[in-house]
């Protein structure tokens, strides 16, 4: 795909997550391309109907989970440092637009065909992370990649259900979950 193809991919799926997530899953494919910065014409020839277009908004938010998690890896000095840079990461304040759009919607409208297979290697990056991070020492036996699963859930795709107070500093009260799953907080 061409680097202007690709740009315009992102910035429509983009754009369909943020309108979507204002005016739900029937939202306007015109003002999904007026969002995007690009012709109907453009949207409808990467896009023929909504189930693409929703395929994709779950492919592209499964590929932003997978690399956001592999920088984390990358970037910190261990699994526990990048699990939790992961988890804040992901449940930063309008980090979950996409999320939460896609939460919305049956799940049968975004399970394109890679979606999948991303979203599995994602899991089973995450689960080693919570492993490692529990042979060093530094996060409680207890928890699972499901329950890290389970807490990004509710706070990136259901961010209304939040009370008003944790809303307003999802990443604080993250911080305060993860805590909790520390090895540490487990041996008091």
């Amino acid at each position: 795909m061409r680097a202007d193809a690709r740009r315009n991919l992102g910035k429509i799926v983009e754009a369909a997550a943020a309108v979507m997530a204002e005016r739900g899953p029937a939202a306007p494919m015109d003002l999904i391309a007026r969002r995007a910065g690009v012709g109907v014409g453009t949207l409808y020839r990467r896009f023929p109907d909504r189930a693409a277009l929703l395929a994709a908004m779950g492919e592209h938010y499964a590929h932003s989970l997978a690399e956001a998690l592999d920088r984390a890896a990358e970037r910190e000095p261990d699994a526990w440092s990048a699990l939790r840079a992961f988890v804040l990461w992901a449940g930063e304040s309008g980090r979950g637009v996409l999320a939460a759009a896609l939460a919305a919607l049956p799940e049968e409208a975004t399970v394109g065909p890679g979606f999948a297979e991303i979203r599995d290697r994602w899991l089973e990056r995450l689960g080693g992370l919570v492993r490692r991070a529990q042979a060093d020492g530094r996060m409680r036996a207890d928890v699972t990649a499901g329950d890290v699963v389970a807490l990004l859930n509710l706070f990136a795709c259901h961010p209304g259900s939040l009370p008003a107070h944790v809303a307003s500093r999802p990443t604080w009260f993250l911080g305060l979950m993860l805590d909790g799953m520390s090895a540490e907080a487990a041996r008091h």
